[in-house]
């Protein structure tokens, strides 16, 4: 037989060689994605509330996109987080677990490798997924990250990154307009199919915005194009705004060395301080949902929307001088529930557009994404499947378990409880102070119940629940 001599026919004889055992081996093939599987880009924003998104019913902030993606898709209508912190929230979001579970409790745990190995998106890379991480990773100290086993990483490695920051041309970037760039960058290598890169991509994408620029006081810079918006609108002030509801908090609450408290004072303490503080955090989710139109043109443009699954939250909510108090932590509304939204052309056609009303958590991203794609849920992710819940071909859960107990007292007491669709009850365990609201007839959760006599047994069973419950999700 004559000798092949000729390099570019030996090298397209071997990738012929090489197409047909990939074709024909199924163990092979089995590596390869199929065309049917969707892209699927998570993005969460950084102290989300429920009600700061126009699809949710605010009339005052302005989010088009989201609110477009939300009318199109799948907004979970009572959304909540069991822990209301960045570090664990964002855990249990990648692991699909109970902070109980994973056992990331503060800022500088990471995964442990076997933890690692089963959170989403490297899950998804051993089933064929191009996977791409950008923003904030927020679990563990930025030496810890796990960079190397991404095929696309864009975080910075401080725990909460700038705001703003100057690129190498001398220009002054926002953090928001950063993180749009590297989604352009990612869709722009990533999003056109080819023979290096023949499967669907995962792109997790997670803003700064709307969190607090911390510091003494903590600032909140937006982008000089939205400075002024919001300027002639009046934001209405909470129902619990009133000192009351501050003073009705015993005593081991209502210090000032509470961190709620300390960054309520330059913020929210007065009338002024509160309407110019609320803007600005409108103004910055605002900037978000910019980026979030500039995706879903993007994703137009390469032709890439039909096969493209979007899952939009919050990693938790945010206090905006309600009870006298800023930030998140402990298990009032304005802390633990978020804006969640599923949207994508392939999604069945009875839920687009729907609003299910039943409690979905930050636990059910992980085992929802794997779901998409068609990849098995480990079976200690403590989640589940959004789409299944949304058509109830899994039951509504009655309840969930809160859990917050980072630091502890005096600047964030330690707080766990039980919520349910009607009624709260929580614990300040440092403390044995108990929390109870009936927020079927209380929404803004204007007084507790817990040493009510009327309420004694309601007390007693949700309190034995907790108990069932704290045993359970370990």
């Amino acid at each position: 037989m004559k000798r092949l001599t000729n390099p570019c026919f030996a090298t397209i004889l071997m990738v012929g060689i090489l197409w047909f055992s990939n074709r024909f081996n199924p163990l092979l093939a089995q590596k390869i994605p199929t065309q049917k599987r969707p892209n699927i880009i998570f993005l969460l924003t950084d102290d989300h509330r429920w009600d700061a998104l126009g699809a949710m019913g605010n009339s005052i902030i302005k989010t088009p996109n989201l609110d477009a993606l939300a009318n199109k898709g799948i907004l979970f209508k009572n959304a909540y987080v069991t822990t209301a912190i960045c570090c664990v929230s964002r855990a249990s979001i990648l692991r699909g677990q109970y902070e109980s579970r994973h056992g990331i409790n503060d800022f500088t745990t990471p995964f442990t490798p076997e933890a690692l190995a089963k959170t989403y998106p490297l899950l998804l890379k051993k089933a064929g997924y191009t996977i791409g991480f950008i923003g904030k990773y927020g679990v563990g100290e930025g030496k810890d990250h796990p960079s190397q086993f991404y095929d696309y990483w864009s975080c910075g490695k401080e725990g909460q990154p700038p705001y703003e920051f100057i690129n190498a041309s001398g220009q002054l970037v926002h953090h928001t307009d950063s993180v749009q760039h590297d989604i352009q960058k990612f869709l722009e290598t990533y999003g056109s199919k080819s023979p290096s890169r023949p499967g669907p991509f995962c792109l997790s994408v997670s803003f700064k915005a709307p969190h607090e620029l911390d510091g003494n006081p903590p600032t909140y810079p937006v982008q000089a194009r939205y400075k002024n918006l919001y300027s002639d609108v009046t934001i209405p002030e909470p129902v619990t705004a009133s000192p009351i509801y501050w003073e009705r908090f015993p005593a081991f609450f209502k210090t000032d060395q509470n961190i709620a408290r300390d960054r309520w004072k330059p913020l929210f303490s007065t009338s002024e301080r509160r309407q110019e503080t609320v803007r600005n955090y409108y103004r910055l989710i605002t900037g978000v949902d910019e980026v979030v139109g500039k995706l879903v043109a993007q994703l137009k443009s390469l032709n890439l929307d039909k096969n493209t699954v979007i899952v939009f939250m919050g990693d938790n909510g945010f206090y905006l001088g309600e009870h006298g108090l800023e930030g998140k932590w402990y298990g009032h509304e304005e802390s633990i529930r978020v804006p969640l939204l599923v949207y994508g052309s392939s999604l069945p056609a009875t839920l687009k557009g729907s609003r299910p009303t039943q409690m979905a958590l930050n636990i059910d991203i992980a085992p929802t994404i794997l779901a998409l794609a068609g990849v098995a849920t480990p079976p200690d992710m403590q989640g589940v499947d959004l789409i299944k819940l949304a058509q109830k071909k899994v039951a509504a859960r009655p309840d969930f378990f809160y859990e917050h107990t980072f630091m502890g007292s005096p600047r964030l007491p330690k707080v766990e409880g039980v919520v349910t669709p009607t009624f709260k009850y929580m614990n300040f365990i440092e403390h044995e102070y108990e929390e109870l609201y009936d927020t079927a007839h209380d929404p803004h959760e204007t007084t507790n119940l817990a040493y009510n006599p009327a309420y004694a047994s309601k007390k007693a069973a949700l309190k034995k629940r907790y108990t069932a419950l704290k045993q359970t999700v370990r």
